[in-house]
């Protein structure tokens, strides 16, 4: 198999070019380092284009402004006060990040590219980014809106840059000590970022809220649904689908469609059920070039998504119902209801 997409390093530094053929070797130290899915070549389906959220140049400068400003961060010692200037070092990537998307019809939550997971961090912030501006831009925010929300969840995460690296990364289950560390990142991050000249207060409490949950029953003040600002409960949702999305060192990560799932079982308790459903219209839940089995027997690869019906997407079949390779055919599961998707293939 030649690789269809290239690989990144946490820098936004590319680790391995598309048409590198895979051997034993490389897959063996890809899976070493949690990449847990990658794009191939192939040549029934060389004609589909995998769509990106952003273009390759405005996401590696912002994982370089991410990267470069989170290191100084986690290197100094003790928080000063307007040291960092948050908002120069940013407000270039966040306007840059909404160009791109504001000039994207019906912009949807895609597969992330594939990222190794040593700095997760700069990664995580940077999706989280992205999937809370798609839901803005769905909700119908405004300019200014967006880009309160867009510094909102690019700086949710903050805090971590003064959480000890060993229980950020740490492969098994936290201690109850090392759990309240790693809870207060919340609170680290509002007084970081409230401290910040020109930063805007409603950032800081982006950044102190979003583990909070409609119920009462999230951190690190146990609000309920009305004292939870509504940015912190967007950032809440994007937040909870890129960590189950994600390969870490101690789980493998999900598929879309199964994070959807995961989270609509908080609704109504955990989330906003109104915000959930917003999600739901725009994620790829069946993502362009995921092979899937089809209630048929038969089994394809998904090539087109309608961002109205993103469920139902237009899959190439392949395969006949007893594995047999058979004329590539397309099925758009809009038209055709009878039929469903009833498993995506390991």
């Amino acid at each position: 198999m030649k690789l269809g997409r290239k690989i990144y390093n946490d820098e936004g530094l590319v680790l391995l070019s598309d048409g590198v053929v895979l051997n034993s070797s490389l897959i063996s130290r890809l899976s070493k380092i949690d990449i847990g899915y990658v794009y191939i070549h192939d040549a029934l389906t060389e004609d589909v284009e995998i769509p990106d959220m952003l273009q390759d140049e405005t996401r590696n400068q912002a994982l370089k402004t991410i990267r470069t400003q989170f290191q100084e961060m986690s290197s100094a010692s003790g928080i000063k006060r307007g040291f960092y200037h948050l908002d120069k070092k940013f407000s270039k990537v966040m306007d840059s990040i909404l160009d791109e998307m504001s000039g994207q019809e019906d912009p949807m939550i895609m597969l992330h590219d594939m990222h190794t997971t040593d700095n997760y961090l700069y990664t995580h912030s940077l999706n989280v980014c992205l999937y809370t501006l798609v839901l803005g831009i769905a909700h119908g925010y405004g300019r200014s809106d967006l880009t309160m929300l867009g510094l909102g969840s690019l700086l949710h995460d903050i805090g971590k840059t003064q959480i000890p690296v060993k229980i950020i990364q740490k492969p098994g289950m936290l201690s109850d000590e090392e759990f309240r560390h790693m809870q207060a990142h919340t609170e680290i991050g509002y007084k970081i970022l409230k401290e910040e000249p020109n930063i805007p207060l409603l950032v800081a409490h982006c950044a102190l809220q979003h583990h909070e949950r409609i119920n009462g029953s999230g951190y690190p003040r146990g609000l309920l649904g009305p004292q939870i600002h509504e940015y912190a409960k967007w950032i809440g949702v994007a937040d909870s689908y890129d960590a189950m999305t994600s390969s870490r060192v101690y789980k493998k990560a999900m598929l879309p469609h199964q994070a959807v799932e995961a989270l609509y079982v908080g609704s109504g308790t955990l989330y906003e059920q109104q915000q959930l459903e917003i999600f739901r219209d725009r994620v790829a839940i069946y993502p362009i070039g995921l092979n899937v089995n089809l209630s048929t027997g038969e089994s394809g690869v998904v090539v087109k998504i309608d961002p109205s019906l993103p469920h139902r997407p237009v899959v190439r079949v392949i395969e006949g119902p007893e594995r047999e390779k058979i004329a590539p055919y397309e099925l758009d599961l809009r038209k055709t209801l009878s039929v469903i998707i009833s498993s995506v293939m390991e």
